[in-house]
């Protein structure tokens, strides 16, 4: 195998030398897959340049997909064979309705271009750590709901955790983590501010009622920072606002809307509706019921159940175009009021 030495009278750029010598030395077969480059520490001394020269040359290899980079191993000739498939590792905190339809749109855009693994880490920091530890170099691209209990603690240790993944093979969901450094993907949801946006779609008919009701669980991971932008929405537009933890029925009443921060079905809806046709109050004009989350069985709930909501099929969508066209970016999805019978 021909020796490389630095050519300092080209006028080609060391890194560009480098590059074109490892290129070649793949597609000619010299360098087999899987075989190991020497390590970037023993590459910048024996040739007298700087480490950060063979960095960026070996980054453009990986990036033409010449090599690949395993953590803390180094970086190895990657496969040159064009009908592999990308492997998705998808790491999902749960499977609900509209994380359902988040991935049935993802997989819909990737087609056959990926084999795709979808584990739920339940909101568990420890099996996050269980699943990126087992899989850390075993997929091209790690597609993450980063949704962990908001104490310091755990938000520490989930960084540090998603740290460990190369930002070019990471796509973080659902969620923007603005303390993980890096040119890692992000498709994501505003929980703070998006419902203020989302309550401005149905400002018309909201004033038409004495008062917003908003009903959200103490276990709700977001509602406390939801709540906080909903107050200020009704500030601003001067209408009466009361929180709820629970649906009771002395809560219940004609010409007030009821916003519930929870997934559909859930028994806060249930009790809802039960009290409201007890008392023989028309749900839609005498009373009005949004939910929070959209889903395709809010086409049929009380014949139409209001929304406010993230756009699911985007959110999927855009990731999959992500990873297709190799480019990260962090893109916030849209948010809408869809509007039904309840509201």
């Amino acid at each position: 195998m021909k020796r490389f030495s630095v050519n300092y009278a080209s006028r080609i750029p060391v890194y560009k030398q480098l590059v074109d010598h490892y290129e070649s030395l793949v597609k000619s077969g010299a360098y087999k897959e899987g075989q190991a480059l020497p390590s970037m520490n023993e590459l910048a001394m024996n040739l007298d340049i700087s480490k950060e020269t063979v960095k960026k040359a070996y980054s453009i290899l990986r990036d033409k997909g010449y090599v690949e980079a395993k953590q803390g191993k180094g970086f190895y000739v990657a496969s040159q064979d064009k009908e592999r498939k990308l492997t998705v590792l998808v790491l999902f905190d749960k499977l609900s309705q509209y994380k359902q339809v988040l991935f049935d749109s993802f997989t819909e855009r990737m087609g056959n271009e990926a084999e795709i693994t979808i584990r739920l880490h339940n909101q568990s920091v420890d099996l996050l750590e269980y699943y990126i530890n087992e899989n850390l170099d075993n997929y091209d691209y790690y597609v993450i709901t980063p949704h962990f209990p908001l104490d310091s603690k755990t938000q520490k240790r989930a960084l540090k955790l998603l740290g460990k993944i190369p930002n070019r093979k990471l796509i973080l969901v659902d969620r923007y983590l603005e303390s993980l450094p890096g040119n890692f993907g992000a498709v994501y949801q505003d929980f703070e501010h998006d419902i203020y946006e989302g309550l401005t779609y149905g400002l018309d008919k909201l004033k038409t009622y004495s008062k917003l009701n908003v009903i959200t669980l103490p276990s709700s991971m977001y509602g406390t920072y939801i709540q906080k932008s909903v107050a200020a929405f009704c500030k601003e537009h001067d209408i009466p606002a009361e929180f709820h933890s629970t649906v009771t029925p002395e809560i219940i009443r004609k010409n007030e809307v009821y916003l519930i921060l929870n997934s559909q079905l859930n028994s806060e809806l249930i009790e809802l509706v039960r009290r409201a046709r007890e008392l023989n109050f028309e749900i839609g004009s005498e009373i009005g019921i949004i939910s929070y989350n959209e889903s395709p069985t809010n086409e049929i709930i009380l014949n139409g159940l209001t929304t406010v909501s993230t756009d699911f099929q985007q959110m999927g969508y855009l990731t999959a175009k992500m990873i297709h066209d190799r480019a990260m970016a962090k893109i916030k999805c849209d948010f809408h009021m869809i509007r039904r019978k309840t509201f």
